[in-house]
């Protein structure tokens, strides 16, 4: 949210932080998973003697999130230009209407 002396510039800067961070986040985030999935893998393979994979419950689990995560950090942001679009989408065609007059 802008403040009444926040400048566009101070917005933009405000924003470009927002990002960076999210992406800074997302990339603990992958690690964490990597290095975390990685172990249990390591594990299976040490106890498991060929057994059932069980490390493919917590990696489908925990990859569901990661996705979802993904999906939030890298969205395009909404635009001026997006809502005007959308907006203009959801605005009856004119020509149709005049259409229908006739």
């Amino acid at each position: 949210m802008t403040t009444s002396t926040e400048t566009p510039r101070d917005e933009l800067r405000r924003q470009a932080l927002e990002r960076l961070e999210k992406r800074a986040e997302f990339r603990m985030h992958l690690a964490a998973y990597l290095l975390v999935n990685a172990v249990l893998v390591t594990i299976w393979f040490v106890v498991a003697d060929g057994g059932l994979f069980w490390p493919i419950f917590p990696m489908l689990g925990w990859g569901i999130g990661l996705m979802l995560h993904a999906m939030e950090t890298f969205r395009l942001p909404v635009t001026e230009d997006r809502i005007a679009r959308e907006m203009q989408r959801l605005t009856p065609d004119r020509s149709s209407e005049d259409h229908a007059r006739q």
